[in-house]
């Protein structure tokens, strides 16, 4: 019997918030998505299966606490999307929320139509809602999956924009259901007055935070903890006047404020956005598994095999096409392409909007319209998330598109150091480190941090060791890094093997086990009599990962093998030029007229951009 009455809802609330922090936990510890586990919890607690949790459970309160659940999960989204990092990939996020929206939205709608034999405005609203991914469930995705930031930022972009351009587009498509409206114009106005009004009200309030939070005083000796309540208010006043103005306008309203917001510069934005994380963890906890305890087998049932094939043709067919299509050109690899394809899971957006709508058509006597409503909607998204987002990280691994994975044991200065530059070039960096103190600080400071003995060999297993190519022993006890150098060489093979080196008489045991060294005292040496000898080099050098670049890679383009040094050069950025080729374990610094061959590993020097470029271009799959 599920719970109806107001004495069971805050211990069923309880309940439901408590699993889903286990879920978050199981979700870390095993490397999955936790919505992937958040679903599960919810179909066990369901009619379904235990009956806890049902229809009824919330009373009328289920549609206000999903809106406004929904408002703070689209606005944390938002809040960490950043104009600069959308420059890592700004033609093909483009495309995708607008051409790949366009292909998504008609050929869902088709498909439904043909193959469910759905009327087409039932088909047209199923296609509307299916557009939106939604960082629901991109954002666990890319917490337990590192990816490049051009690809994190397609597919957060995506995910913010098309969850406000889909809401948006399926209640004007519900409203021409209700009432009737078939003209284009009618509906185009509809649009066009929501994704308005939402925009000028999260302006509005983006506006009036903004002004607070760096003009009014906000009582010094709580003012982190008033700045943190003042920007969840406005998240939530934004969504229900817009809401109260134009229906799911307010989806509109709180990405527009959380991305306004996110990229100006307000005091205590670190401790605003820990806040809004957690936050957003509990609201997403509740949403995920009280929604899929609504889910009915039987409504999935009515839709059958026909339904599975509508979601193979969304996932395998609709999704790789319009994800191609407008990463054409770009500098997207094969396999970022790929896993940007099989990487396209539908949430909340859908879930929460498709449960409202099919209590409203049943209310209209349209019970066949609603059971496909909610029978496609929720068997997508089941397939979705718990295959493409339970298997996201082995497509990543499959595909080879996981960034290089950086071990450094030891958090000290020299580590997070390395660990910020390495970082600054989009690899995959962690920091194993046992004192406590120092791991605040290194947490304090962005960096992931694993808290533990970097000379224990299942500390190292857990914290990725078996993925790393390299690994770095960084502490100031060379007897830590020599230990930590002979257990990465033995049990888990890396790339490479780098020490530091504090006393220089200590070089030949670490040289012994093939492990690449760098003294501190010789280095310090060596840097000074550069400075002295070549300043000019020394003082390009410090530039190196901020306007300056020096990368070394293997030459795997087709358009590089068999040419001249003198005939690459041209295709080139006119900013960087190949400064040293390695063959067959030699190194030389080529000549015009060297011709480059398959497996030659290039180092390129020049402006930081330019060298990016020019390593796409000799290593595409990089």
């Amino acid at each position: 019997m599920a719970a109806s009455s107001g004495a069971n809802l805050i211990p069923l609330v309880a309940a439901i918030i408590g699993i889903g922090v286990i879920s978050q936990i199981l979700s870390d510890r095993y490397r999955v998505p936790s919505v992937v586990f958040l679903i599960a919890a919810g179909i066990l607690l369901g009619p379904e299966v235990l009956g806890i949790i049902g229809p009824n459970s919330f009373g009328n309160a289920l549609s206000a606490i999903v809106g406004l659940s929904v408002a703070i999960i689209v606005f944390e989204g938002a809040f960490h999307l950043r104009i600069e990092k959308l420059r890592e990939a700004p033609s093909a996020t483009l495309k995708l929320i607008t051409v790949g929206a366009v292909i998504a939205f008609l050929g869902t709608a088709i498909a439904v139509r043909v193959l469910l034999n759905a009327q087409w405005s039932v088909a047209s609203l199923i296609g509307a809602l299916l557009v939106a991914t939604g960082p629901t469930v991109i954002t666990p995705i890319l917490e337990v999956v590192p990816a490049r930031d051009r690809v994190e930022a397609a597919l957060e972009t995506e995910g913010i924009v098309n969850d406000v351009t889909a809401a948006i587009l399926a209640v004007v498509i519900f409203e021409a259901i209700i009432t009737g409206i078939t003209e284009p114009a009618a509906l185009l106005t509809l649009f066009a007055e929501r994704l308005g009004v939402g925009i000028l009200v999260g302006g509005l309030v983006a506006a009036a935070l903004l002004y607070a939070l760096r003009y009014v005083e906000l009582s010094p000796g709580n003012a982190p903890q008033n700045a943190r309540l003042l920007v969840l208010a406005g998240a939530l006043v934004a969504y229900g006047a817009a809401d109260a103005l134009a229906t799911e306008a307010g989806i509109a309203a709180v990405a527009t404020a959380g991305i306004l917001l996110g990229n100006a510069d307000i005091p205590y934005e670190e401790e605003i956005s820990a806040f809004k994380g957690d936050v957003t963890l509990l609201v997403l906890s509740f949403v995920f598994i009280a929604l899929a305890a609504l889910l009915q087998f039987d409504i999935l049932r009515t839709i059958g095999p026909r339904g599975l094939l509508v979601a193979g043709v969304i996932a395998l067919v609709l999704r790789p096409g319009l994800v191609f299509l407008s990463a054409y050109g770009d500098r997207f690899s094969t396999g970022e392409k790929w896993f940007m394809s099989l990487v396209g899971p539908r949430g909340i957006i859908p879930a929460s909007v498709a449960t409202l709508f099919a209590i409203e058509l049943r209310n209209a006597g349209l019970n066949q319209a609603a059971n496909t409503l909610v029978g496609t909607v929720f068997l997508v998204i089941l397939v979705t998330v718990v295959l493409e987002g339970g298997f996201a990280r082995r497509i990543a691994e499959y595909l080879d598109i996981i960034p290089m994975r950086v071990l450094i044991i030891g958090g000290g200065k020299v580590g997070r150091t390395l660990a910020e530059r390495l970082e600054g070039r989009g690899e995959n960096v962690v920091l194993i480190e046992q004192d406590p103190e120092t791991v605040e600080v290194a947490r304090n400071d962005g960096f992931t941090v694993h808290n533990g003995d970097g000379t224990d060999t299942e500390v190292l297993r857990s914290a990725g060791a078996e993925n790393a190519r390299i690994v770095v022993g960084s502490t100031g006890d060379d007897d830590v890094n020599l230990l930590v150098s002979q257990l990465a060489s033995s049990k888990f093979d890396p790339e490479t093997i780098l020490a530091r080196v504090n006393n220089p008489e200590n070089a030949e045991a670490f040289e012994e086990l093939g492990v690449r060294t760098i003294s501190a005292t010789v280095a310090t040496a060596q840097a000074m009599d550069n400075y002295i000898e070549r300043p000019s080099m020394m003082d390009w050098m410090s530039e190196i990962g901020q306007s300056g670049d020096v990368q070394e890679i293997e030459v795997t383009s087709e358009e590089l093998i068999g040419r001249t040094i003198a005939d690459v050069g041209p295709d080139l950025p006119s900013d960087c030029l190949i400064a040293l080729v390695q063959r067959e374990g030699m190194t030389r610094v080529p000549d015009a007229d060297y011709t480059l061959k398959q497996g030659d590993r290039i180092t390129i020097i020049g402006g930081r951009d330019g060298v990016q470029e020019a390593i796409n271009f000799a290593h595409p799959d990089k």
